[in-house]
């Protein structure tokens, strides 16, 4: 297995996450990390033993895959910048400013047979995937994202700040298309909209409710799941499942409820997210994200925004 060479652009605070987690992964070198603040881009280079440049185009032939995890607005022409030149991307979400930009990336990386992998981490979340094999016919999701206020992510709106996480886990769990939309928000903190509700039809059959919040004075991600005969509750944050199964195979007329309970230990699902993207790079395979996944979820949350937009102003 070849090694590797790897390097992260933007050392914010999910960047500065990205390198940790490369350094952490065998057949995996991180070559460097990339910032136009350079204090900030010093220290983290520092902190993980790698060289700090100041201008992505210098990475080029140095590297086969990298991190995206600058500003929002920077993420289509310095995914485009990579790819033209063969270079793999993980593009942290959301992954560009309109559903368009994702989708031309998505097409320059399949004409190029390039990986390009979304950092929807809640994919990874152990929850999500034990949670996972008990649905297989969901009629009917309720979910709330709710999150202090931070100004890191306060420059976009809330959909695509936060309700963007639930967006994708909803289209990945109910694997139908949206075909009916409402919704509503306000702005409380910032001059976006900070507090957002949304009810999505499914040509499924399937509904979703989502709200997010970053005005919050707790942080909380839950998902409640419905289909025939049962009910999931699945925390996120404290990785805590509840599967309640209606059973009418009894001789009662009444039928029993059977609860069954489980309590995962938190795992890194960031490590996991950028160990997927790797793997798929050495050996081959689909990424467990690809472009056109998180393309969308950014259409759904275009979507939403247009529905905001005309709630507030009638």
């Amino acid at each position: 297995m070849k090694n590797l060479r790897v390097a992260v652009i933007g050392t914010g605070y999910l960047g500065r996450f990205h390198a940790q987690k490369y350094r952490m992964l065998k057949n995996v070198t991180l070559v460097g990390v990339c910032d136009l603040n350079a204090a900030a881009g010093q220290s983290v280079a520092q902190e993980y033993a790698t060289e700090f440049f100041s201008d992505h185009t210098l990475l080029a032939n140095k590297v086969d895959a990298v991190t995206i995890s600058a500003s929002t607005s920077a993420h289509f022409d310095l995914a485009r910048f990579f790819l033209e030149r063969g270079v793999h991307v993980l593009l942290e979400k959301p992954m560009t400013v309109t559903s368009q930009e994702g989708a031309n990336l998505t097409k320059l990386a399949d004409d190029s047979d390039l990986k390009l992998q979304v950092g929807h981490v809640e994919r990874f979340n152990p929850a999500l995937l034990a949670a996972k094999n008990r649905l297989s016919d969901v009629q009917f999701i309720e979910c709330h994202r709710l999150a202090p206020f931070k100004v890191r992510g306060a420059e976009m709106n809330v959909v695509l700040d936060l309700m963007i996480h639930d967006l994708d886990v909803i289209l990945s769990l109910v694997g139908g298309k949206p075909i009916n939309i409402s919704a509503v928000g306000i702005r409380v903190l910032t001059d976006n909209i900070d507090i957002a509700n949304a009810r999505i039809e499914f040509d499924t059959g399937a509904v979703a409710n989502v709200t997010s919040s970053r005005v919050s004075q707790n942080t909380q991600r839950k998902f409640r799941v419905f289909q025939h005969k049962q009910y999931l509750s699945i925390d996120f944050e404290a990785g805590d499942l509840n599967l309640i199964t209606y059973d009418d195979s009894t001789k009662t007329n009444e039928g029993t409820l059977k609860t069954e309970r489980w309590s995962l230990e938190k795992e890194d699902a960031l490590l996991a997210e950028v160990s997927s993207f790797t793997e798929s790079i050495l050996e081959n395979r689909p990424c467990q994200v690809p472009g056109l996944e998180g393309v969308l979820a950014l259409e759904l949350a275009e979507t939403i925004m247009e529905a905001i937009e005309h709630s507030v102003a009638s």
